[in-house]
Parts: C-alpha cells; sequence; structure tokens
C-alpha cells in the first residue's frame, strides 16, 4: 500500500466512522425532547424514563463523536498539507462557527444532564432542545466546507495561489445550502428510522412494553417525515450537480456517451474499458427531465471528459444507486406507517410492520455512507474542484501505513465502547418497561 493511498483510506475510515455519530448527535437530542416534552405536559413515567435514556444516548455518542471529530482535524492538516495550505484562509470560518456551536451543544448538554429538579422544568426543556439545534448548526457549518470543495468560490487563483479571499462567499458557495440541506434531512432520516428499528425489535420479543411502542412511534413520525422530504431534496441535489459537476453526474448514471432525451439507469454495471453500461434498466428521458426539468436536454456524458479527470465510475455508479434504493425503501415505508396510523392504529403492532421496521434499521446509515461516497470519490480526483487534484496535497512524510492501521485499531475500541455501553442502557430500558407493563396492568 502506497503512501496516497494509506492517506486515502485512513481519511475515508475517519469519515466513514465520524458521520455515523455526527447524523446521531443531530437527530437524538430532537427525540430527546419531544420525549421530555410529552413527560411536561402528560406526566407519564414512560416518558419520563424514554427522556433520560435518550439523553445518557446522546452523551455517550457525543463523547465518542468528539474524539472521531478531533481526529479529523489534525488528519486535515496532517495527511493533506498542501490543501490546509491553500484552503485553510478560505474555509476557515465555518470551522471556528462549528467550534462554537460544538461548545454550545456541550454547555446545554451538561445543563440537561444534570439540571433535573434544579432548572425550571421549561428552561429545562430549552437547554435540550439546544442541544439539537446547535448540533445541527455545527452539522451544517462542517457541510459548507465540504460544498466548498465542491464548488469553490470567494477567492481568484491566480499562479497557483489563492488571493482576494472573501470567507463569507467561500461559505455561502453555490452548494451549501444544496448539500446541508440534503444530509441534514439524511441525518434525521437514518437516526430516526435506526431508533425505531430497535425498538421494533425489541416490540417482536414482547408487544405489550408500551415503552418500546411509544419510542417507536415517536421515531417513525421524525423519520418518515423525513424519508419523505428527502426525494425531494436529492432532486434538488441532482440538479445542482448536473449543473456544477457535469461529470460526477455522468459517473452517477455511468453515462458514457452525450444524449439529448437522455434515460435514467435503474442498477447495471459501468464497463470504463469499453465504456458501456451493462445490465441496467433504462427508463427514456427520465434523467434529462430529472437534472434539467426538460425531457430533450442534453446530458454530457463521460466521453466529452478528459478520461484523467474520470471519477471511479464504478465504484460512484454503485453508491449512488444503493443510496437510491434505500431511500426509496424508507420513504414507503414512512407512508405506510402514517397509512397505518390513520386508517389501521392496531397493525403497528402487527408481526409483518415490526418486522419491516427492523428490518430497516440500518437503511438510513446506509444511505448516508453511500451518499457520501458519491459526493467525496465523485469530486476525484479533485480535492478541491477544478483547482486542486488530490494528489498534490497529500503529505509527502512516508508512514501513512501505519497511521491507518492506529485509526482502525482505534475506531473499533470506541465502537466496541459504544456497543457496550448502549446495550448497559437498552436493557435497563426494557426490563423498566417490562415492569412498568405488568404495574399498570395491577393498577
Amino acid at each position: 500500500m502506497d503512501n496516497f493511498l494509506a492517506a486515502r483510506l485512513t481519511m475515508a475510515l475517519s469519515l466513514a466512522f465520524h458521520i455515523i455519530f455526527a447524523c446521531i448527535g443531530m437527530t437524538m437530542p430532537f427525540l430527546m425532547v419531544v420525549s421530555h416534552w410529552l413527560w411536561l405536559k402528560r406526566k407519564d413515567e414512560i416518558y419520563l424514563r424514554l427522556t433520560k435514556a435518550w439523553s445518557k444516548g446522546v452523551a455517550i455518542f457525543f463523547a465518542i463523536g468528539a474524539v472521531s471529530g478531533t481526529a479529523l482535524s489534525f488528519e486535515l492538516g496532517i495527511l493533506w498539507p498542501g490543501f490546509m495550505e491553500h484552503a485553510g484562509a478560505i474555509i476557515g470560518m465555518p470551522f471556528s462557527w462549528e467550534g462554537t456551536a460544538f461548545f454550545v451543544e456541550a454547555i446545554c448538554l451538561g445543563l440537561f444532564l444534570y439540571g433535573w429538579k434544579r432548572l425550571n422544568p421549561y428552561v429545562h426543556w430549552a437547554s435540550g432542545l439546544m442541544v439539537g439545534i446547535s448540533g445541527v448548526a455545527a452539522g451544517v457549518f462542517v457541510v459548507t466546507a465540504n460544498a466548498w470543495m465542491n464548488s469553490p468560490a470567494g477567492f481568484d487563483w491566480v499562479d497557483g495561489r489563492a488571493i482576494n479571499i472573501n470567507p463569507f462567499a467561500a461559505m455561502f458557495n453555490d452548494a451549501w445550502i444544496s448539500q446541508t440541506l440534503h444530509m441534514t434531512i439524511a441525518a434525521f432520516e437514518a437516526t430516526a428510522f435506526a431508533v425505531a428499528g430497535l425498538h421494533a425489535l425489541l416490540l417482536i420479543k414482547n408487544r405489550q412494553n408500551v415503552l418500546h411502542k411509544r419510542a417507536m412511534i415517536i421515531a417513525l413520525t421524525i423519520g418518515s417525515f423525513a424519508a419523505i422530504l428527502q426525494p425531494l431534496s436529492g432532486d434538488f441535489s441532482a440538479k445542482d450537480v448536473a449543473t456544477r459537476q457535469p461529470i460526477k453526474l455522468a459517473a452517477m448514471e455511468g453515462l458514457f456517451e452525450t444524449q439529448q432525451g437522455a434515460p435514467l439507469t435503474i442498477g447495471g454495471i459501468p464497463n470504463e474499458k469499453t465504456r458501456e453500461m451493462k445490465y441496467g434498466i433504462e427508463i427514456p428521458k427520465a434523467l434529462s427531465f430529472l437534472a434539467f426539468n426538460d425531457f430533450d436536454a442534453e446530458v454530457k456524458g463521460l466521453n466529452d471528459f478528459p478520461e484523467e479527470e474520470w471519477p471511479p465510475v464504478l465504484i460512484v455508479h454503485i453508491a449512488f444507486q444503493i443510496m437510491v434504493g434505500c431511500g426509496v425503501l424508507l420513504a414507503l415505508l414512512g407512508i405506510l406507517f402514517w397509512i397505518l396510523r390513520l386508517k389501521k392504529k392496531e397493525a403497528l403492532l402487527s408481526t409483518k410492520f415490526l418486522i419491516a421496521v427492523a428490518v430497516c434499521t440500518p437503511l438510513g446509515f446506509i444511505a448516508v455512507e453511500t451518499g457520501w461516497i458519491v459526493t467525496e470519490v465523485g469530486r476525484q480526483p479533485w480535492i478541491i474542484y477544478g483547482i486542486m487534484k488530490t494528489i498534490d496535497s497529500v503529505t509527502p512524510v512516508p508512514g501513512q501505513v501505519f497511521h491507518f492501521l492506529i485509526f482502525t485499531i482505534l475506531y473499533l475500541f470506541l465502537s466496541v465502547v459504544a456497543v457496550w455501553l448502549m446495550k448497559r442502557q437498552i436493557k435497563a430500558l426494557h426490563e423498566f418497561g417490562n415492569n412498568y407493563y405488568k404495574n399498570e396492568t395491577v393498577t
């Protein structure tokens, strides 16, 4: 394994690990806040215990996310000094704002965890709400920096140097709205469905556990809204990519030849050597319409671009197909949830529906991971699109294989810790739910 590949794998591993905790940090506080609000209004002990359990989960994931996020910040400087030399002054502002949001999140989380019976109940609830708001803000600020890498703005590039830097123009670049919107909705969708799936799995074991039922309903309510909105966000993002990064769109679809009235391909395997798409199902003119709102619009194919600027087409195409497939399944499950909730509530506890929810537990995070593969791998070979290539920004210092192994061990250790801690919380919550039901039936 060479130095360049090891550096890329280290960064990819760190991003793939951290993004899970970033999504949870953006979403779980809002689940906690909804449950807390229901406790304040109904004084039902189920909601109190659920709120406290979810708040402990927020604390656990916040701590692990802080470790992985700190590692990422160091990796940017250590592994990609060429990038930071030029980009640091341009995108420093969103990172500094993200740091501010992170500290606000930490302070408010402390207030919430230790504010029981010490703060006014509604001030206490507001501190929990601020945990969620600041978590979302931190995520948005980081994604704006990534959006800048896909849509560089706010500077003039002269003789290999950035001059006339405008941090506000850089931060609020052409891609920031589409990327932050898509990522924020994805975070809510992935986390909420994962939580719902976990409680559905436990409900299959004991259909009478009221705590798991209410937890699943809260999570599915939030997750279903996100899942139904996400296709609209995805359409907005695809149109943005079609305009700014046509080569990425071509790789996503495995489109080699420029076409008017280009078809949308479902599935398929692109062959870069023969420059053909095989085994795919084509929907005539659908890609042109989705990209440009015109069935006869021209969509550029990969053959219009130098081959050395192609991203890894097979990886990008398959990742895109998986992301879309997961999103469609979750949207359908979200629609089914509302149909049953409005028409046939008892079916929400049916074995078939609970199994469907449980099976879909990982789909949101699979969609998030593959979506980031599309975003990051689809931009290659550029680290700053059209300005600087990734290979030109990597550190010349050898030994990156060692770093990759160290970070792999670190993330495996953190994963084991997270699973162990959450297993303890879930076991305690499950036992309380079972005992609560028994007491409820007696009284």
